[in-house]
């Protein structure tokens, strides 16, 4: 949270602070893509060493990026939900198909991949190749402090009681979240 997701493709730019994500649990998390130690050609990339991007297709439309995030064989993963754009702002609306800037540019998981213009063909690459980074704010954050708080995560119901888990991250009051706000 408060980091800056970037990416560069084709030599244009687009990054935004990071205020929005969900944390999958892996083996022992019913709403993890590898519950149960679930190995397909897709979520292979789970048990991947950390730093690694997991984008895949949810509703055979929408590209959600995720960042895998423990060592090798442990498949957990952070669903990046919303930013809060800083540079390539034209670019992403372009991309969107938006003419004004307005929180849903990227307030939710599938539309910041797509004004990010990540897609299901950065699966499997490293965060450290330069497509696709996380990297400090600097001093171009306009969020100096701020205070994280959690709730359960966003549309994953059929998980029963792990569905409860507080693991969705935000940034309190940021505007750029998605409209899944609970208290």
């Amino acid at each position: 949270m408060g980091k800056v997701l970037c990416t560069r493709f084709d030599g244009y730019l687009t990054s935004g602070i990071i205020v929005e994500t969900e944390a999958y649990a892996g083996v022992t998390d019913k709403a993890s893509h590898a519950y149960g130690g679930k190995r397909t050609k897709r979520t292979d990339i789970m048990y991947a060493t950390g730093g690694i991007a997991y984008v895949y297709l949810c509703y055979g439309i929408h590209h959600l990026f995720n960042v895998v995030t423990n060592v090798k064989g442990v498949p957990h993963a952070v669903l990046i939900r919303a930013i809060q754009p800083l540079e390539g702002i034209d670019l992403m609306l372009q991309r969107r198909k938006i003419k004004k800037l307005l929180p849903k540019l990227t307030a939710g998981p599938g539309i910041l991949s797509k004004a990010m213009g990540i897609s299901i063909l950065n699966s499997g690459h490293s965060l450290l190749d330069k497509h696709i980074w996380i990297e400090n704010s600097g001093n171009n954050n306009p969020m100096k402090n701020f205070k994280i708080i959690s709730s359960p995560r966003v549309g994953v119901q059929y998980a029963g009681k792990d569905s409860l888990n507080p693991w969705r991250f935000r940034i309190k009051g940021n505007l750029w979240v998605s409209s899944a706000n609970y208290k």
